[in-house]
């Protein structure tokens, strides 16, 4: 359905789900529209939980974010709305990101990134802004980071090659890119080049690195159609 949004969270701790759901709930609803809210739980993988839910939401607009992502910007949906539909070409669209593909695979460490939101580690609570030159626009990158990916269009998550907790969201990212989508990093700077982060990211714990090696070394394989010969991506212009 055109006029629908559909928040997808694989879910393994209720209570964090839980208030993540308080703040879905607050959120202000273009005329018009109907949002539901699809929780996977136990999830082998989080490709796997995703596509399960893709496959049983009707919905045109979905938002895939983490249980412990908590949307502050009551506005969220009319500004996604907003550059979806700007934009038919627009696939995708995260919170923060690269502006190209490190040869290294890690997208905060790219030199290039962009966007901001809050982090929530051990109970304290800090900015983090990928920007080190704010710019008051939309901006489009190659990879996004899986805290919440919003996308207009369903592609498979590749959970045949990441059965796991790791690189889905830069995989994702690679799927559009190769069906020539665009991937937008949203404006959450006012012109003095404060930021305004539109989530917060409340992490009680780290995510296991169990397996990260293997999976990046999967992610290199798959993607080298992506990849010049310097062995990075085409940057995208910023």
């Amino acid at each position: 359905m055109e006029n629908k949004f559909c928040f997808i969270t694989c879910v393994n701790d209720k209570e964090l789900y839980k208030e993540s759901l308080l703040y879905i709930k607050q959120l202000s609803i273009p005329d018009g529209f109907s949002i539901e809210c699809l929780a996977v739980g136990n999830a082998h993988a989080m490709t796997a939980g995703y596509n399960e839910a893709m496959k049983k939401s009707d919905a045109v607009y979905k938002i895939y974010l983490h249980q412990d992502v908590y949307i502050l910007n009551k506005r969220f949906l009319f500004d996604l709305l907003e550059i979806f539909t700007g934009d038919k070409s627009v696939g995708m669209i995260g919170m923060a990101g690269s502006a190209y593909i490190p040869d290294h695979g890690v997208w905060w460490e790219s030199g290039k990134t962009l966007g901001c939101a809050y982090n929530s580690l051990t109970r304290i609570t800090k900015l983090t802004s990928y920007e080190e030159e704010h710019i008051s626009a939309n901006r489009e990158v190659c990879l996004i980071d899986g805290l919440l990916i919003a996308t207009q269009y369903d592609l498979p998550w590749r959970e045949d090659l990441f059965d796991g907790w790791h690189f889905y969201d830069v995989s994702q990212c690679c799927e559009f890119l190769r069906k020539k989508y665009k991937i937008i990093v949203p404006n959450q700077y006012n012109s003095d080049g404060i930021a305004n982060p539109w989530c917060l990211h409340y992490i009680e714990k780290a995510v296991s690195t169990a397996n990260y090696d293997n999976y990046r070394n999967i992610f290199f394989k798959e993607y080298q159609d992506l990849f010049n010969d310097n062995g990075f991506a085409v940057t995208v212009p910023i």
